[in-house]
């Protein structure tokens, strides 16, 4: 399905607004994508910038899913908008890409709906109760992005 989640209209500011946030999170993508995250939930989502064409990465937090997946949230902190990345990867999903720990892996994204999108999100938030916080500050209906490995590519 396609990537379609309009924004809201209410919530907070979204993270990483300031010069320094954007430092840091470039740093801490750079140590994911050689070396992994402490826990292993977190992976670095490779998008390309659907203005300016240029590269873009952005740590976040993973569940495994079927198949050697991965899902996504795009919480954007419970902001009304949603995450950039979301939109880079609405505007080009056949360039999506997931690194960590010295992987790199072409992704297929695909928003989960219905029935499917209830079930994941009530696993990711009993797993991460910090989603189902967001969820409450926003009147938006945060994504959920299923991640798959393009044919041939393995997420080990």
């Amino acid at each position: 399905m396609a990537l379609d989640t309009p924004n809201g209209t209410r919530g907070p500011r979204p993270p990483g607004s300031s010069r320094f946030a954007r430092w840091a999170n470039l740093k801490n993508a750079e140590h994911i994508r050689r070396k992994g995250s402490r826990n292993g939930h977190v992976l670095v989502i490779v998008t390309v910038g659907r203005r300016t064409g240029e590269e873009r990465m952005t740590p976040v937090r993973s569940f495994p899913d079927r198949g050697g997946s991965r899902l996504v949230v795009a919480s954007n902190g419970g902001s009304a908008r949603n995450p950039g990345w979301y939109f880079n990867l609405q505007a080009h999903p056949e360039r999506a890409r997931i690194e960590f720990a010295g992987r790199r892996i072409d992704v297929v994204p695909t928003e989960l709906h219905g029935e499917e999108r209830e079930h994941a999100w009530k696993r990711i938030t009993a797993e991460a109760p910090a989603f189902a916080k967001y969820e409450r500050t926003t009147d938006r209906r945060i994504p959920v992005i299923r991640l798959t490995p393009r044919e041939g590519q393995a997420t080990g």
